[in-house]
């Protein structure tokens, strides 16, 4: 059990990590676009590129995340995961719509675990 003055630090520090967390960006990158240093382009350059490749990333890192843990608890119930995830990786790939895709996944995947 923690103490007060323990509980009252550990606050204070991840209070102090979230506001860091948050101003950070707008800190490194809150000035103008067009400087006269000609950094305002490089930074541009960067933002853009960041923009493109996090979101993916993050999207790939949770899908593997969320398929790997239900494989990893029970290895036998492996097929209705990935024939589940196929099915909206293919959904989305042929609408584009992420609620008929992860709605149409989450249908698959609870008919075959009914079903298997």
């Amino acid at each position: 059990m923690l103490s007060t003055a323990q509980a009252v630090c550990y606050s204070f520090a991840m209070g102090l990590v979230i506001l860091l967390c948050r101003t950070l960006p707008f800190i490194l990158f809150g000035g103008k676009a067009g400087g006269k240093d000609g950094t305002g382009k490089r930074t541009a350059k960067f933002l853009s590129f960041i923009e493109s490749i996090v979101p993916p990333t993050a999207m790939t890192v949770l899908a593997f995340n969320a398929i790997s843990g239900p494989i990893k608890e029970n290895p036998q119930n492996a097929l209705p995961v990935l024939v589940a995830a196929l099915f909206t990786a293919l959904a989305q790939l042929w609408k584009r719509n992420a609620l008929l895709s992860i709605a149409g996944g989450t249908a698959v995947y609870m008919l075959l675990r009914a079903v298997l």
